[in-house]
């Protein structure tokens, strides 16, 4: 509905009539009552005067305000040295106020440059910052005034003092020519009146040089004063002409800084152009531009000088306050550090000019470029082991470096992988460096000091004698027989196992006795053995002669440069026979001494005790003929003969003492391991506190099982034995793991070759060190291209629950040689169904696990031929094939059997029976003579007179 009058247009406005016509009046239409009618001119009227009374009137100029937010980030170190990132924020904001449109007399006439406009809050900043600046030059004005005033106060107080200096000189001198005056005056009256008097009387002369002496000191004394009074004066004034020229600089820099140009706001100036350097700078990467030649004008300028023509113009219509911050910034001299065209460039002002004005600016920031040098080459000294970073670092490169150069020579490894000595001098010589092998510090060093003991007194000792054969040649009963004790009796399967050391008393002197095994698995403990010793005594069964074991214990012998003392043993049996021993001995070049040679040969029975006199005999006639001699006193040094880890009293070695003596508290090193003995037992099992030169004694003490063999040496001090046992702990560690991983390497292509073996893990637990050796290394030994022993871990000790669990892990078979599991070791492997096999025979488990080896190997495959057919007449039946008409000439045909196609005597074919016939009826068998039809699987170019060889395949089971 039109709102035709007051009332309907006030309800249409949603507001109360009277307050409309209330409006209307003051707008100029006269309405009386809401009744009152309204037309569209009065309408417009109303909404005139209310714009103009709000503030929106058509001839108000425009405001647009703009802001603008920019983030950017810097790094820069902190006061730990570490980079962190800050994030910058940059606001702009600027105000353009639209202007009126020019009104231009006559279209040829230049239109008049339009003032800027301003607005009330940019005045009253402005005018602000002039005030700022007035108060800042009143306060630096007082300032210099107070210092002016400051410096006359102090120029005053100098004269002041420079005077009072030159009174109390002054004042000094007289009173000094005073007393000097009565002094002479006092010396002239006394002189008259001895002249005049005579001989005057001596207490009178006394007081009088009294008198003169005081007046001296006197004088002495005001004109040290004076100097003293002189002196601080002189002190202080030149303080105080310290304190003027301080001052008298401060005031002339405040004086130098109030005659430079005040920073005032005044109307911008157009900036002179800068003068571009005569020698153009450039970088490694982005060289100088020729300088063009004068008054030629490039196409770049023509491009810049055409966006600032259109720049200029767009500005003409538009009035910005940046053209007023650019007054304030950019003015030379004035204001801040600008951003503007005329601010500072380089190293003074903010930020270079942009791409179009970074051709004008000049700028003097220093670069980091250098000059490319000559590679440097280093000499690396590379240890034993060391892992890639480590070698990077003597290099001075990236460890990415380093690792990329093993990639390019086949090897891929880690930052911390560990790598031998061979690869790390390859790798520095391939990255252009040379490559030494070097001497690390080695704390073993400090053993060379401990080891001598030449300052020693030497004494004779007891020979060590070893006994050594085959097995079952009566080694340990002959020792037995000696020694007057049963020990073969109690060994398992009456064969020794382990290194037994025994000391003797012989009514001809002492004897140290080391029985080895004679078993082929020993071979390492006999050739500990024979280090040790200084005689062998090597067993011969004279039923039996030379076996393998006596040939390997005479290599060793020899190898060890020990002489050999042949006991003939089994003389007593019948069957024996001693010249046939002897002349294979011969032949093995073990000469007697009855055919001229050095080896004296016994015949024994350790049965019977024939020649055993005799055999002890030769024996310290060795001894005597070599002289052996050993210091008592010094530190002890010896051999590990055997090592195990005892369950109540930890590790336990048995050692041969060599030289010096070992006492209970001493501090030893064996190997890798170290420790204080805290007891020592005989070979009996008794208690001593100390053994001498050739004397076997088990220690405790150790922190870990020694390897047998290993050299033992006391030590001073404990903290050099462990520092060593550590040091060669981490050597052993580390090239252990370097071979294995060069082994990996060298062995990945040969298995991908070979196909995948078959593993047969195995957990080995022995009660000492030396069967663990011989064990591992027998079952090593049985490992084949197709089957291999893989001997998951290799301890001394009980079968503990972590050995189970390392089995169920592995899948692996515990072999516990003369060890047994524990309670809780027991239930856990009958749960997790794990396999525990106990043995005390080394045989049994030889032959165990090669039983097992065996189960393991692929069947072999075997034809067997069981009869033969001639093809006597061929039929064709249609979606059959060929039918063969056969008579059996040999052996017989079963339907099973698999068949060969010989023509000629040349296999064509060889396949599978499909169906075998005997007239009509199917047959299972056809025997010799008999005729029989058949017909070939997938095969049916067969013709008359060929033969089918029939036979079978089966499947064998090997044995390593």
């Amino acid at each position: 509905m039109a709102s035709n009058n007051v009332a309907q247009f006030a309800t249409e406005l949603k507001m109360p009539a009277d307050l409309l016509l209330t409006q209307l009046r003051s707008a100029g239409v006269e309405k009386q009552s809401a009744s009152d009618p309204l037309s569209k001119d009065d309408k417009d009227k109303l909404l005139e005067h209310l714009r103009r009374t709000h503030g929106a009137g058509e001839t108000e100029k425009k405001k647009i305000t703009l802001t603008r937010k920019e983030t950017t980030e810097i790094k820069q170190a902190d006061a730990h040295g570490k980079s962190r990132t800050i994030q910058v924020e940059v606001r702009k904001k600027r105000t353009f106020v639209q202007r009126d449109d020019l009104t231009t007399t006559s279209p040829a006439a230049p239109a008049p440059a339009a003032a800027p406009v301003i607005d009330e809050a940019e005045r009253a900043r402005r005018e602000e910052e002039v005030r700022k600046q007035a108060e800042l030059i009143a306060r630096q004005e007082a300032d210099l005034r107070e210092k002016q005033e400051r410096l006359a106060k102090l120029d005053a107080e100098k004269e002041a003092q420079a005077k009072a200096t030159a009174a109390a000189e002054a004042e000094a001198k007289r009173r000094a020519d005073d007393e000097a005056a009565k002094a002479a005056a006092a010396e002239k009256a006394s002189a008259d009146k001895v002249e005049k008097a005579g001989a005057a009387d001596a207490q009178k002369a006394e007081a009088a040089a009294a008198a003169e002496t005081k007046r001296k000191v006197e004088a002495e004394e005001a004109k040290k004063k004076a100097e003293q009074a002189a002196k601080e004066a002189a002190e202080r004034a030149e303080a105080t002409e310290r304190a003027r020229k301080a001052v008298a600089d401060e005031v002339a820099q405040i004086k130098l800084m109030m005659s430079q140009p005040r920073r005032v706001i005044k109307a911008p100036e157009p900036a002179p152009a800068p003068v571009k350097p005569k020698v153009a700078e450039g970088t490694l990467h982005k060289p100088a531009d020729k300088k063009p030649a004068p008054g030629a004008t490039t196409t770049t300028d023509k491009k810049d000088d055409k966006k600032g023509d259109k720049k200029s113009i767009k500005s003409a219509n538009v009035s910005s306050t940046w053209s007023d911050d650019a007054k304030k910034r950019g003015a030379p001299g004035g204001g801040l550090k600008g951003r503007g065209n005329a601010a500072p460039t380089g190293r003074d002002g903010w930020r270079s000019g942009g791409k179009g004005r970074g051709r004008n600016s000049h700028d003097d920031r220093e670069t980091n470029f250098q000059a490319p040098t000559e590679a440097i080459v280093k000499e690396v000294h590379v240890p034993e082991t060391i892992t890639v970073a480590e070698l990077a670092h003597k290099m001075s490169v990236k460890a990415s470096e380093v690792i990329k150069q093993l990639m390019k020579l086949g090897q891929m490894c880690t930052i911390n992988q560990v790598l031998d000595q061979e690869t790390a001098m390859i790798v520095v010589e391939e990255m252009g460096h040379k490559a030494f092998a070097a001497a690390e510090d080695d704390p073993e060093a400090l053993l060379a000091d401990q080891g001598e003991h030449a300052h020693f007194e030497s004494t004779s000792r007891a020979p060590v004698v070893t006994v050594m054969g085959h097995v079952d040649h009566g080694k340990t009963s002959l020792l037995d027989y000696i020694r007057r004790a049963k020990v073969a009796s109690g060994e398992a399967g009456g064969i020794t196992q382990h290194i037994g050391a025994y000391h003797v008393d012989t009514p001809r002197g002492m004897i140290t006795f080391l029985d080895t095994p004679g078993h082929e698995a020993f071979t390492a403990m006999r050739a500990r053995g024979a280090k040790a010793t200084d005689i062998v005594i090597l067993v011969v069964a004279a039923d039996d002669g030379v076996m393998p074991q006596t040939k390997e214990a005479i290599a060793h012998a020899k190898a060890a440069g020990v002489p050999l003392v042949v006991a003939i043993n089994k003389v007593d049996k019948p069957g024996g026979n001693v010249d046939r021993v002897t002349q294979e001995l011969v032949a093995e070049g073990v000469v007697p001494e009855e055919y001229g040679g050095e080896s004296p040969f016994v015949p024994v029975s350790a049965k019977t005790g024939q020649g055993i006199d005799a055999l002890l005999e030769n024996v310290l006639l060795q001894a005597e003929v070599l002289e052996l001699k050993a210091p008592v006193e010094a530190p002890a040094r010896g051999l590990v003969v055997e090592a195990r880890l005892d369950k109540g009293r930890g590790p336990v070695a048995t050692i041969l003492v060599q030289s010096g003596t070992l006492k209970r508290g001493d501090v030893v090193l064996a190997g890798s391991s170290y420790g204080r003995v805290r007891a020592m037992l005989d070979e009996n099992g008794k208690s001593v506190t100390e053994a001498g030169p050739s004397i076997p004694v088990e220690i405790q003490g150790l922190t870990e099982v020694p390897a047998a063999g290993e050299e033992v040496m006391v030590m001073a001090d404990e903290r050099k034995a462990r520092e060593i046992g550590l040091f060669r702990q981490g050597k052993f560690r580390d090239v252990k793991l370097a071979k294995q991983q060069a082994a990996k390497l060298e062995n990945m292509f040969d298995q991908m070759a070979e196909g995948e073996v078959k593993n047969l893990p195995l957990i080995v637990k022995t009660d000492v060190q030396g069967s663990q050796e011989a064990l591992v290394s027998s079952l090593q030994k049985l490992s084949t291209s197709e089957v291999r022993v893989q001997v998951v871990h290799a301890a001394v000790g009980g079968i503990s629950e972590s050995d189970v669990n390392l089995a169920v892990a592995s899948k692996a078979v515990i072999i516990g040689f003369n060890a047994r599991a524990d309670g809780q070791a027991r239930k856990l492997a009958e749960a997790n169904g794990v396999d525990i096999r106990y043995y005390n025979i080394i045989y049994d488990a030889i032959e165990e696990v090669k039983a097992a080896l065996s189960g393991m190997l692929a069947p072999e495959r075997r034809e067997t031929v069981t009869g033969q057919v001639e093809i006597r007449q061929v039929i064709l039946v249609s979606k059959v094939g060929a039918i063969a008409g056969c008579l059996v000439t040999d052996g017989v045909v079963k339907r099973s059997s698999s068949v060969r196609l010989l023509r000629n005597n040349i296999v064509v074919w060889t396949g599978e029976i499909d169906s075998l016939k005997r007239f009509k009826d199917d047959a299972k068998e056809v025997r010799a003579g008999l005729e029989c039809g058949l017909s070939l699987k997938n095969y049916n170019d067969i013709i008359v007179g060929d033969v089918l060889e029939v036979f079978e395949v089966t499947e064998v089971a090997r044995t390593l």
